[in-house]
């Protein structure tokens, strides 16, 4: 079984990765760079949302690519992490969220469009993705235990909130999202939560706080210490999927939902 890793800001390449370097692999929205590799002796399929250097904002990313390919390519199942700005002020900096809700209601990709794989009348894949939890609960279980064996606390359960970037919010965004009952946010991980859900892959999303949005406390994170936790994001993020991907790999998780197709 593959497991499919998307990183983002700060993990460009994924140590402790094998076998294999980045390649185009073409999708019918795009090229996707992906890098077919092992982890732990799990075959690894991986995903920088930003590529090298980070070369794409978060609206320059292409997740219908990304997703199709990891699919194309034969992923089994997804697990993606993401830096996230806290909106829940108890959350501590420095500490690891294994999201069990999503806050996404534009539910939108960067350019207007709808975010679905599905935008042609007629395609014989299109339908709904009827869920209650979007996020598959066998990879939650994975990845939480895996957390917890790392020096990190980590939560179990939150609600990631997808914001538009590249800019950062207001207080009075912060606040908005605040009373929906999000925990933290970033700009990337609502399409890809989506996308997985359409095309029947397992998902699960792993994040790292690593400031307090803006209004959350009374003296803003500095961004000396916000940049200082993207740097020690990858060391931590790499421990957790160290062991979380061989343990996907043997379980063969469930996705998320159904995905109700009119053809079938």
């Amino acid at each position: 079984m593959a497991v499919g890793v998307i990183t983002g800001t700060g993990t460009y390449s994924l140590p402790g990765l094998t076998g294999g370097d980045p390649a185009p692999h073409s999708t019918p929205y795009g090229d996707a760079l992906v890098t077919l590799a092992r982890l732990g002796g799990a075959e690894v399929l991986h995903v920088s949302r930003h590529g090298p250097g980070h070369d794409r904002l978060s609206n320059q990313v292409n997740h219908r690519a990304n997703i199709a390919a990891l699919s194309e390519l034969g992923a089994d199942a997804v697990i993606g992490v993401t830096v996230c700005g806290a909106v829940d002020p108890s959350l501590d900096l420095g500490s690891l969220i294994v999201f069990d809700d999503l806050h996404f209601l534009a539910n939108r990709l960067a350019d207007g469009a709808l975010c679905t794989l599905y935008d042609t009348p007629g395609d014989p894949r299109r339908g709904h993705w009827i869920y209650e939890s979007p996020f598959s609960e066998e990879l939650r279980a994975i990845l939480l235990d895996a957390a917890r064996a790392g020096p990190v606390d980590v939560r179990d359960g939150g609600c990631y909130g997808h914001v538009d970037g590249p800019r950062f919010n207001t207080r009075a965004e912060i606040r908005t999202l605040s009373l929906a009952g999000v925990t933290a946010v970033s700009q990337t991980a609502g399409p890809e939560t989506v996308l997985c859900g359409e095309a029947e892959l397992p998902y699960a999303l792993l994040g790292y706080a690593t400031d307090y949005a803006n209004g959350v406390k009374e003296k803003p994170t500095p961004v000396e210490e916000l940049i200082r936790l993207i740097g020690a994001s990858t060391d931590v993020f790499a421990g957790v999927l160290a062991a979380a991907v061989p343990s996907a790999a043997r379980a063969a998780p469930r996705q998320a939902g159904v995905m109700y197709r009119f053809e079938e």
